[in-house]
């Protein structure tokens, strides 16, 4: 019962840190949308839903969450599967899924959550047999199988923050270094070799759309990469103290609608214009005392079950926040990941909620000191 729990160890710091970016978020859509109420009020819903789900999951024990592990890992694949056959299409991409009641919701960001519980529970109980061949031959097969059902939508910006997560997971669970240099020995030439073939056009599975954004990053003289100069010139324009919030200058980058997604995936953007360099600070230092309080609950955890939720959660926020920022930045070719806690969008909102939740719990019940 919660009631036997230490509530001198309840992460409140944690839950300060995802309030103030949330309350962040919710400033910077307003901006972005032009003051569109019912996107904030959206998102304000969203917000309060999903701290109340923080605080329901903090509470209960993680490993009843985590003996739930197969479910939710069928479950993960049965959305994505329905995601390819029921699915709701924008261009060239079908992610997502239109629920009675609920409405629509994107299932990948609730499958990044779900493959953290799910790996969790299948490393932790095969801990003494990680560097085994079957233990990892049986976790790659149950992770390409996600993996690939998101590529297909496509997907790739997702897929490649699952396997950010599975690769982390698998470090934090003991993986031998022999193991991760005879990766690396396998793919650093495959890396050359694909960014070779791609300058011709010769890899198959990547969608043209994909290509140019790849392209445009590796040789920006020959390929229009329009969405991230743009991008480069808002946050630029905000020099150190930015242009103010619903500034109606006609200076703005935002204003003359030059930006691409502004609410969401080029979010980083619109803090950099109107907060200038000192918003852009605040909100990476935030993030990165997330990502800080997640990791430091992985080094307490009474366990390697809550040690590898608390690294799972970590990398996901670490990884999307960098791939967000270096994109709007020009550091990373176009991807569409939204900023988490911030960027416009409940599924991402409501699915990072649920994951603080689990690991506020572990860090509850944090190991006892000798």
């Amino acid at each position: 019962m919660f009631l036997d729990y230490n509530f001198r160890n309840y992460n409140y710091r944690l839950f300060l840190y995802v309030l103030l970016l949330n309350i962040t978020g919710v400033l910077i859509i307003r901006s972005a949308s032009n003051q569109d109420a019912s996107m904030v009020m959206k998102q304000i819903v969203g917000i309060l839903v999903g701290l109340t789900a923080v605080v329901i999951l903090s509470l209960v024990d993680y490993h009843r969450v985590v003996s739930f592990a197969p479910v939710i890992y069928g479950a993960s694949l049965a959305f994505l599967l329905a995601v390819l056959v029921f699915g709701v299409s924008r261009g060239v991409a079908r992610r997502w899924l239109v629920l009675p009641v609920i409405g629509q919701i994107q299932p990948s960001e609730f499958v990044k959550i779900g493959l953290i519980v799910f790996f969790a529970w299948y490393f932790s109980r095969y801990q003494e047999r990680v560097n085994q061949f079957k233990i990892l031959f049986f976790a790659g097969l149950l992770f390409l199988a996600a993996f690939g059902l998101i590529f297909l939508q496509p997907n790739l910006s997702t897929s490649l923050v699952t396997m950010v997560i599975f690769l982390c997971m698998l470090f934090a669970a003991g993986l031998s270094y022999r193991w991760i240099l005879g990766a690396l020995a396998v793919v650093v030439p495959c890396g050359a070799l694909f960014i070779y073939l791609l300058q011709y056009n010769m890899v198959p599975f990547l969608k043209d759309y994909q290509v140019r954004r790849i392209m445009a990053f590796i040789d920006p003289a020959n390929y229009a990469n329009l969405q991230q100069n743009n991008s480069i010139m808002a946050i630029g324009s905000g020099m150190l103290q930015g242009k103010g919030l619903n500034n109606n200058t006609l200076a703005s980058v935002k204003n003359g609608n030059f930006l691409s997604e502004e609410q969401t995936d080029f979010i980083f953007a619109v803090i950099g214009e109107e907060l200038g360099f000192i918003g852009c600070i605040a909100v990476i230092f935030l993030i990165a005392l997330t990502v800080y309080e997640c990791l430091i609950m992985a080094a307490r955890a009474k366990d390697l079950m809550g040690s590898l939720l608390c690294v799972g959660l970590a990398s996901l926020l670490a990884f999307q926040s960098f791939a967000n920022i270096a994109v709007a930045t020009g550091i990373l070719p176009n991807t569409g990941l939204p900023l988490p806690f911030i960027s416009y969008g409940v599924s991402s909102l409501l699915s990072v909620y649920l994951g603080v939740g689990v690991v506020m719990n572990v860090g509850l019940q944090r190991k006892v000191s000798n």
